[in-house]
């Protein structure tokens, strides 16, 4: 049938046009909504890490959406991001806890880490730290350290959650002093954990640095009497490292970073590591990480974030296992 008004090479060119354009690989497009799960609860360190990009990529990008899946110490959402179609629309900021930590001292993990996930970028470092509520008697680390042998049985910790990096860096605290009857309160994520922290709930804590605990830190509700790096933090130049305050070996943090499942696109994960390259280049981006605890990774991608899970967990599971680290 001929319809009128209609050139019928026009419609079949359309038709092609059309077909031509659905078998084309997506890409990462003003077009798409991208889901970014991040595996933790809102406004811990990875939370605020994960947001802070997520709103800077915005205009390279297009529109995403951050969702939070806290629980198992990370493991309900990376697993979740590794069971995703990878058609370049779901990704997680994951840590060195969801990619190095729980999968090599969880019995069945339900991901592999290298195998499951694709790296595309790492964004930052974030340290440990060893922080008091302010009515426990320490205002140094040593003090801390007296206390706790003084008070055995009697002194608690808590975490993002259990095996976690937060929970490597308690452990790997009580072994370093020689205090193994320090127990262990897990959450879901840090945030819970420091508000918790600050209200007095628990009188100490090992977790990420991040924007809310430096608050807290400087209205006086909280103490950070030492920050587990190998360097003092530009965010708070002031406080001492554990190596500085005497206590060698105390050094653990997450490296903060993007993720996709396996088998998306070269070209969709190029482009967004790209993206993420450009982004990290801008000073006021820098600037943002810095006050809120982190340390910009100027120069990632996916290889160099594959290298860094590879070389992070030959590095800690030796650590892991002459502690006795393992999943509660």
């Amino acid at each position: 049938m001929n319809l009128p008004g209609v050139n019928r090479r026009s419609v079949l060119g359309a038709g092609a046009a059309t077909l031509a354009a659905a078998l084309v690989p997506r890409t990462a497009s003003a077009e798409r909504t991208i889901r970014l799960i991040v595996p933790f609860s809102a406004g811990g360190a990875t939370d605020v890490a994960g947001r802070l990009w997520a709103e800077k990529i915005k205009p390279h990008i297009g529109v995403v959406v951050t969702e939070n899946r806290g629980g198992g110490g990370g493991v309900t959402g990376a697993a979740e991001v590794a069971r995703a179609r990878p058609d370049g629309q779901t990704f997680l900021f994951g840590n060195t806890s969801t990619q190095v930590l729980i999968p090599a001292i969880m019995n069945r993990p339900p991901y592999d880490p290298l195998k499951d996930f694709v790296g595309i970028y790492i964004v930052c470092n974030s340290p440990t730290s060893i922080v008091v509520h302010e009515s426990v008697p320490a205002h140094t680390l040593a003090e801390l350290i007296a206390y706790a042998k003084a008070n055995r049985g009697k002194l608690v910790y808590g975490s993002a959650g259990t095996g976690t990096m937060t929970n490597l860096a308690g452990e790997l605290f009580k072994e370093l002093i020689g205090a193994p009857d320090i127990l262990h309160i897990p959450y879901k994520g840090s945030a819970p954990g420091v508000t918790d922290l600050a209200s007095g709930h628990i009188p100490m804590m090992t977790p990420n640095v991040g924007g809310p605990l430096l608050e807290f830190h400087r209205a006086g509700k909280v103490r950070i009497l030492a920050i587990n790096s190998e360097a003092r933090i530009k965010a708070a130049p002031d406080i001492l490292t554990a190596i500085e305050a005497g206590l060698p070996g105390m050094v653990a943090g997450n490296l903060n970073g993007l993720f996709a499942p396996a088998g998306i696109a070269a070209n969709v994960a190029d482009e967004i590591a790209q993206a993420t390259r450009k982004i990290m280049a801008d000073e006021e981006f820098q600037a943002a990480l810095v006050r809120s605890g982190f340390e910009p990774v100027l120069d990632s991608g996916p290889d160099a974030t594959r290298q860094f899970v590879a070389a992070e967990t030959a590095k800690w599971v030796p650590i892991m296992k002459a502690t006795g680290f393992k999943m509660e």
